[in-house]
């Protein structure tokens, strides 16, 4: 079935393999590299839609597994989607599920996965075309393939079984998704992932299958498990090499500055992560000097704003004197507040990347980052 790739991606410039694109969907368009906020049940914690579009976010995560939970998707699809239910006129990615499923050691099967929620312990089962169906009724305008993905470290068996699978359901998902796309006439794309743990051999064959089945985009999946920057540079590396230049690459689950901008010179596009806004509920605030705890007694009398070098952050009318307070006490603004900031600052650097992509500096922007968060 001939199939007009969406989102419509083009590179328009790089230095060495950092790509700076542009993505362009029916309802929104944005330069890549970009960061993805998580929403994981409907929305970045402590924060609203109309938030996220002061920040300048152009794309918001949605967790399939959560949503399909609670509330569930009949209720989100009545009242529009994601879309509708959450104010968020810009783009929604979501996730297939497998990966949280993965963490509740399911059965697992050639044809899908059976699993218990964390909920209520009743008893779901998950297929390639029931997650499609799932992130359709969500009204996703991207979303993932359900894929296999096992912990790190494991056996080389489990992660050639994970590959195998992985290629079996990328296989039934994408047919499924191509016929109704084909029926329904809808404009909303599909990305395949790519698995094969730290093996390098794995992750090309898992590669190589995954563009052959062709999806409108690819994922590098089953990296930044826990294992160090040094371990995922390769694996990351191996997987890149196999996809097609001109479709968008998207690294699950990476956040910190130091792997944004390694994953930006091997050329990845798109990325998420629950870091920043994570860093933020516990106190620490993202800086051009690097992490700064202000749960950290020292800064009790501080009169100097959040980032002294980021005077457009949201945050940056409150000292950090202030900011300590507020945590101390409990009060949930600090953490509202230092979500703000962090995502803002994340956003700055974003900017400041592809700026340097188009000047054909990014290896000095790169070597800053890495001297202060390598």
């Amino acid at each position: 079935m001939k199939v007009e790739p969406t989102p419509n991606f083009a590179v328009e410039s790089t230095d060495g393999s950092a790509r700076l694109g542009k993505l362009s969907m029916q309802r929104h368009a944005l330069e890549t590299p970009t960061f993805m906020p998580v929403g994981t049940r409907g929305a970045v914690r402590t924060l609203n839609s109309l938030d996220l579009e002061e920040l300048g976010a152009d794309v918001v995560l949605g967790n399939t597994y959560h949503l399909m939970l609670r509330p569930g998707v009949e209720i989100i699809k009545a009242q529009g989607g994601l879309h509708g239910y959450t104010g968020w006129d810009r783009l929604i990615l979501t996730d297939s599920g497998g990966y949280q499923v993965f963490s509740l050691e399911p059965e697992v099967d050639d044809q899908g996965v059976t699993f218990k929620s964390t909920y209520d312990g009743s008893l779901h089962r998950l297929t390639p075309k029931d997650a499609v169906d799932i992130q359709c009724g969500l009204g996703a305008d991207i979303q993932m393939a359900l894929d296999v993905c096992p912990p790190l470290p494991s056996e080389k068996s489990v992660i050639e079984t994970a590959v195998t699978r992985t290629r079996l359901w990328a296989e039934s998902a994408r047919n499924y998704f191509l016929n109704r796309r084909e029926r329904e006439n809808f404009t909303n794309a599909q990305f395949g992932i790519v698995q094969g743990g730290l093996d390098l051999s794995l992750r090309q064959i898992s590669g190589e299958q995954i563009v052959e089945i062709g999806f409108d985009g690819y994922a590098i999946g089953g990296l930044s498990v826990g294992e160090s920057r040094s371990e995922m540079i390769e694996p990351m590396d191996a997987s890149i090499r196999t996809l097609p230049f001109d479709r968008p690459r998207y690294f699950m689950g990476l956040g910190d500055p130091a792997g944004l901008v390694e994953a930006v010179n091997l050329g990845v596009d798109m990325f998420d992560c629950v870091w920043p806004t994570r860093l933020a509920r516990h106190g620490t605030a993202l800086t051009r000097e690097g992490r700064v705890n202000l749960g950290a007694a020292r800064y009790a009398k501080s009169e100097d704003p959040i980032d002294p070098y980021f005077l457009q952050s949201p945050a940056s009318h409150w000292s950090r004197g202030y900011l300590r307070h507020l945590l101390s006490v409990g009060e949930p603004a600090a953490a509202r507040l230092l979500t703000l900031h962090n995502l803002a600052w994340l956003f700055d650097m974003m900017q400041r990347m592809r700026d340097s992509i188009s000047r054909g500096t990014f290896q000095e922007f790169r070597r800053e980052i890495l001297e202060i968060w390598g």
